[in-house]
Parts: C-alpha cells; sequence; structure tokens
C-alpha cells in the first residue's frame, strides 16, 4: 500500500460531462423562467393598470393573455391576474439543475494511505477503509451473473456511523485501473484480521483483486 495520495478515475467523461452541464443549464434555465415570468407579468399589469393607462375595453387589450388583462377587464371575464407564488412551482427545477451541473463538475474521490475521501455535488466525506464496515454496491442487472463487477464500495465508520461510497466505475470504463483497485483492496485490508466479523471486507478485497486480474 503506497502513502502517496491517489486520485481515483471516478466521474464522468469529458464527452459526459458536456451534455450533463448542457442539459443541467437547460432544465435550471426552464425553471428560472417559471419564477420570473409572474413577477415580470405582475409588473407589467401594474403598469397597463396605472393612472391613464386603464384600458376601457377587452378590444384595446385583446392581444393580452386574460391574466394579463387590467382588474376591471380581468373581473368581468372572470379570469385571475398571475400570483408570484405561482413561480415558486420552477424552484425545484432550478435546484434540479444546479445540482446536477456541479455532481458532474465536483464528484471525484482520493485514496491517501488507506484513508478515502469522496467529494460529491456539495459534501467531502472521508473514512478509514483499514477500520470501516466494507460492504460490496450492488451489481446492474446486466451484470447478474457477473459476482465480481461490484459497481461501488460502501464503507460506513463504526464510530460514527457515516457512510461513503466509493465507486468502482472510471471516466468512460468499466471499472477503475487494475493499479487503483489493487490499492483499494490493500486499503481495505491493512491490519485487519483474516477471519471473525472482517471477513466480508477481506471478501470484498478479494473480488477487487481478482477483478484487477481479469482486466489487466
Amino acid at each position: 500500500m503506497t502513502n502517496e495520495e491517489m486520485r481515483l478515475s471516478v466521474g464522468a467523461s469529458p464527452g459526459q460531462r458536456t451534455v450533463a452541464v448542457v442539459l443541467g443549464v437547460l432544465v435550471a434555465a426552464v425553471g428560472a423562467t417559471f419564477v420570473l415570468v409572474p413577477l415580470i407579468a405582475g409588473g407589467l399589469l401594474r403598469r397597463l393598470t396605472g393612472p391613464g393607462d386603464a384600458f376601457s375595453s377587452y378590444e384595446e387589450a385583446r392581444d393580452l393573455p386574460p391574466g394579463m388583462l387590467p382588474p376591471g377587464l380581468r373581473d368581468s371575464g372572470g379570469a385571475d391576474g398571475p400570483s408570484p407564488f405561482v413561480g415558486l412551482c420552477g424552484l425545484p427545477f432550478v435546484l434540479l439543475g444546479v445540482h446536477l451541473v456541479l455532481r458532474v463538475l465536483r464528484t471525484a474521490a482520493w485514496l491517501d494511505g488507506s484513508r478515502a475521501r469522496v467529494r460529491g455535488a456539495f459534501r467531502t466525506r472521508a473514512v478509514d477503509l483499514a477500520t470501516a464496515r466494507i460492504e460490496g454496491g450492488a451489481v446492474s442487472y446486466r451484470e447478474v451473473g457477473d459476482p465480481d463487477r461490484m459497481r461501488s464500495i460502501i464503507a460506513t465508520d463504526p464510530s460514527s456511523g457515516q457512510r461513503v461510497t466509493v465507486p468502482l466505475r472510471g471516466m468512460g470504463l468499466a471499472s477503475l485501473p487494475p493499479s487503483e483497485l489493487l490499492a483499494l483492496a490493500d486499503a481495505i485490508t491493512t491490519g485487519r484480521p483474516a477471519d471473525g466479523r472482517d471477513g466480508d471486507a477481506h471478501a470484498v478485497a478479494d473480488q477487487l483483486r481478482r477483478l484487477a486480474v481479469r482486466d489487466r
């Protein structure tokens, strides 16, 4: 096991990042439009109904949507003006778009000795793989017949309960490079007894080593 910090090849490829960022910006823009339109429409409505600017009939405002008509015409037509609270419906889309962009751009993982550090969209979590409870992440439905093809390592700190998920997918690759898989396996087994409650951790490390040998 090396004591030098190693950056793991997790995250999206450059092409995937570009697509995700464009999609995230579009989703956020759609949400922002929902938020801003009622505010803009409300300001326009106040201008139309200001002193000397009111319309006397619907014929003079027939190009306006019913929701943007002056109060007198609005009441006669039975329609209500746009409420600023309608814009709240767009906030989830804004947050979703921002989260997608940040997750794609910020996702990264490092291995420093036996300590794994994983950075997500907003937070960075770290755990010592040599002392953590180790589980293998679920395989996908296409890989059910391949017990060695784990998708991630789930490490839980026994004292704090903090859980860190280390992805085993590389940037546009089926898995991390063999050298990184072996480094993770060594970090997991450092100082661990070979039996007892540490048996699951050794089983995950053995799977990582088999996967590294196969992918060489």
